[in-house]
């Protein structure tokens, strides 16, 4: 059953990664494709093999051969995308953060829940195999009772204290509206936490930040550091920037009986290592750089829940969790507070 797929932008995530995973993603194929500007749409579509190029979201929602979308856009118009998306029937998988608000995201979830359609979020590191070796390692109590788990994803520029400098095409995110009050965190640091969340099974209860950023002077930041408590008692660190370049890029998970690592493994291809050691296993596994594997079975994944009609591997309810605890990182960054999390039911 191939899948029809639209992709809402025409940015450099959506042209370096999103649409070459869809060509290699079996039973996918690329219909149509939105950007504001025509021309680029048409120039987008050239390039990847799409059959169709649209300026107005509308029309593209209407083409009955599009029956599940991309969203890539800047973070801020996610929600709309998504919930106009839904009214017209179409699956969607949006790319992370799913959205910049709490209201949004409950919106979006809420929505798609209503259309009987899917919604996904771009979560891809759920797809590491060593990821996912060390959540079913976790599940199955080989650390035994859980302590620390600590997540970084950095990267930089020898010599240059501050950021990579950007193209043009990514000047949104230097908009705090646009990208939503939060940039390496919203960058990276969102796929540590859903990581951290994924991996250990538990949902954060309590965050405390400190960041560069979250200021009048500088409103956003470029270094994030973050300590968590989850709600089976374990205590996380987490720390995210573009100021870091020698980061290792690791998830290190601490139990009673013994530890796991994915070394390298946080970074858009696939890569790194898996290491375990405890009383009952002890193992290493190597992966080699495989650029675009998490993205091409994170969309796999999703045709697979359309067509098994169940949920898919990163889901709406895992991206509104992100949202709470991204809010309460800029919260305890510009208050210099403790914030807790409630939970919520959507």
């Amino acid at each position: 059953m191939t899948l029809g797929w639209a992709i809402i932008t025409t940015g450099l995530h959506a042209d370096v990664k999103i649409a070459p995973a869809l060509h290699a993603t079996p039973d996918a194929e690329l219909v149509a494709v939105y950007s504001r500007d025509q021309g680029r749409a048409e120039a987008f579509a050239e390039k990847h093999g799409g059959k169709a190029a649209y300026s107005d979201l509308e029309a593209l929602l209407r083409d009955p051969r599009v029956e599940a979308v991309f969203i890539a856009s800047p973070n801020a118009l996610h929600a709309t995308q998504t919930l106009a998306a839904a009214r017209a029937g179409k699956h969607v998988l949006v790319e992370k953060p799913m959205a910049t608000t709490l209201d949004d995201a409950v919106a979006m979830v809420r929505a798609c829940r209503e259309a009987g359609v899917k919604l996904g979020v771009g979560y891809h590191l759920r797809q590491h195999p060593g990821q996912r070796a060390a959540q079913r390692l976790i599940a199955q109590g080989v650390l035994g009772t859980v302590a620390l788990a600590q997540g970084q994803w950095g990267f930089g520029v020898r010599g240059q204290d501050g950021p990579p400098l950007r193209t043009g095409l990514r000047q949104w995110w230097d908009d705090p509206e646009l990208i939503g009050g939060a940039s390496t965190m919203m960058g990276t640091g969102v796929h540590v936490i859903d990581l951290l969340r994924f991996v250990l099974g538990q949902e954060v209860t309590a965050v405390a930040a400190l960041t560069d950023g979250q200021t009048a002077q500088r409103p956003l930041e470029q270094l994030v550091t973050m300590i968590l408590r989850f709600d089976r008692g374990t205590l996380a660190t987490m720390c995210c920037g573009r100021r870091l370049p020698d980061s290792r890029n690791d998830l290190t998970v601490y139990g009673s009986l013994g530890r796991i690592t994915t070394r390298a493994a946080l970074w858009e291809g696939r890569q790194g290592a898996l290491e375990v050691v405890s009383e009952t296993v002890h193992k290493t596994e190597v992966y080699p750089l495989t650029p675009l594997a998490n993205f091409i079975d994170e969309l796999a994944d999703f045709h697979c829940a359309i067509r098994e009609d169940r949920e898919p591997a990163a889901t709406g309810l895992d991206g509104l969790r992100v949202v709470q605890v991204t809010l309460a990182m800029i919260a305890s960054a510009r208050d210099g507070r403790t914030i807790k999390i409630e939970p919520l039911t959507v």
